[in-house]
């Protein structure tokens, strides 16, 4: 028994170092962060249109009339083409209802839906553009996030700056335990995060109700939020020099 346990032990660090992805030399495996603050300029809007009607083809009918006017009148605020994308329309029986005796469904009509997104260049305009949406009868604004024309480039920032944090981190570590700093050993796990504001866990739903506007009372400025954060991390690990 006590020759297993030998060999067994003596194996051990074997196939751990096996499992591993560092070096079987000195190191040092550093997380870099960093976060990029920036000021939203963009807004993209979730938009639902939803009709009640006797017959199938009026419900759907209803909504494009619905959708038409809301592209129509798109261009005053600045939207192009490419800037908005719909879903397809969809119908199907109101059967929601049951008798309660009976326990059979009650058929109340058909019903008919669609989503749009509609992205405006000049955040300054979205309350405008909500109220615009909401007098051609768009049922739903469902959510709202906030955006950046210069994500890519806010992003490489970010990514930089996790570089640039993970050398100064591992130099100071090393420098600490009287080492330095050797080369790159590995790169790993770089993620890159957004926080674009309200999703649709925070964001209060606007809804029409007939030729009734139901919402919360939202000051001008309220969809605004201070800033967009760009996060980014990298694990890396380096190889350390140490004088003998």
């Amino acid at each position: 028994m006590k020759l297993i346990i030998t060999i067994f032990l003596l194996f051990l660090p074997l196939i751990t170092f096996a499992n591993s992805s560092l070096p079987g030399n000195r190191h040092i495996a550093v997380q870099g962060t960093a976060e990029i603050l920036a000021v939203p300029d963009m807004a993209q809007i979730s938009c639902e249109v939803i009709s009640f009607k006797d017959k199938s083809l009026d419900a759907k009918r209803d909504v494009d009339n619905r959708v038409n006017l809301l592209l129509k009148g798109l261009s005053k605020y600045g939207v192009k083409e490419t800037d908005v994308s719909a879903s397809s329309l969809l119908t199907h029986n109101d059967d929601d209802m049951f008798n309660i005796e009976s326990g059979a469904a009650i058929d109340t009509g058909y019903v008919a839906t669609r989503t749009l997104k509609v992205t405006l260049r000049n955040i300054e305009k979205v309350n405008d553009f909500i109220d615009f949406a909401l007098s051609v009868k768009i049922n739903e604004v469902t959510n709202i996030e906030l955006m950046s024309s210069k994500a890519a480039q806010l992003e490489a920032e970010a990514t930089q700056g996790a570089i640039e944090n993970a050398i100064v981190k591992a130099s100071e570590l090393a420098k600490a335990f009287g080492a330095k700093l050797g080369k790159i050993y590995s790169i790993n796990s770089n993620s890159n995060r957004s926080s674009y504001g309200y999703g649709t866990d925070s964001f209060e739903r606007i809804v029409v109700t007939g030729s009734k506007v139901t919402r919360n009372p939202f000051e001008q400025g309220r969809y605004l939020q201070e800033a967009i954060t760009f996060k980014s991390s990298i694990n890396v690990v380096f190889d350390l020099e140490v004088d003998d």
